[in-house]
């Protein structure tokens, strides 16, 4: 059978199937720019779009991250400027406790020393005065003890006088009573006799009284030593002494 066209329809040629293809593409097109209008920019704008949200959580999680890294960091610091506080803290109580303990420990021996030393001393003057007592002489309670006892004691404070001065001086006073008292002459009559062996008033024991002597006119050493130390500053030694003085 030949072809033939059926009533109302022609057949298609080649050319005529491009066509409608590309009038298929063209409506699809249309669609297309229906639903999304815009130019072409715009087609490229949804995955534009779409990738901004990465890049801003990431960028999100690395000021995070770098946040709590700066944080870290801080508190480290922070726990290390802690940690070099205490320690130096306790370092310096340390110091303060060992030097509180060497001041102790110095003062204890600073008093120990002390201490010692004064019991030393103390031991040193017991034993000195031991030896002086047993260098001291021991007088005899008569008129020559009394005599050598007063010379002893005039040696040692500078008073000039022997006992010959002295021995002649006392017989021709007093006789060597040291009890001997004068109650007649001018003296007496004045209300201050002479007394003892050397015979000296009141006024003149007290102005010439020899330390370390008794304070007694009646007393022998401290009568012969007050008068030869008043004989001395007026006649310039009892030696020089032959009369009533």
């Amino acid at each position: 059978m030949s072809a033939s066209s059926t009533p109302g329809h022609s057949r298609l040629k080649k050319t005529h199937k491009v066509s409608i293809a590309g009038v298929a593409a063209l409506g699809a097109a249309a669609l297309a720019f229906s639903l999304v209008p815009g130019n072409a920019s715009a087609q490229a704008e949804p995955a534009t779009l779409a990738a901004a949200p990465v890049a801003w959580s990431a960028a999100a999680a690395d000021g995070a991250q770098a946040k709590t890294v700066h944080t870290s960091i801080t508190q480290q610091h922070t726990d290390a400027d802690r940690l070099a506080k205490a320690v130096a803290d306790a370092r310096a109580k340390a110091d303060a406790k060992a030097a509180a303990a060497a001041k102790a420990k110095a003062k204890a021996e600073a008093q120990a020393k002390a201490k010692a030393a004064a019991k030393k001393r103390a031991a040193d003057q017991k034993a000195a005065a031991s030896r002086a007592a047993a260098r001291k002489p021991v007088y005899a309670n008569n008129l020559d003890g009394w005599i050598r006892e007063a010379l002893s004691i005039m040696k040692a404070k500078g008073i000039p006088g022997t006992y010959d001065g002295l021995h002649r001086n006392i017989i021709r006073e007093s006789a060597g009573d040291p009890r001997a008292i004068n109650n007649w002459d001018i003296n007496a009559q004045n209300g201050v006799p002479s007394i003892g062996l050397l015979q000296v008033i009141k006024p003149t024991f007290d102005a010439y009284h020899v330390a370390g002597t008794a304070h007694s006119q009646y007393d022998p050493v401290a009568n012969i030593t007050a008068a030869a130390n008043y004989a001395a500053d007026r006649y310039g030694s009892i030696d020089n002494v032959n009369s009533a003085y």
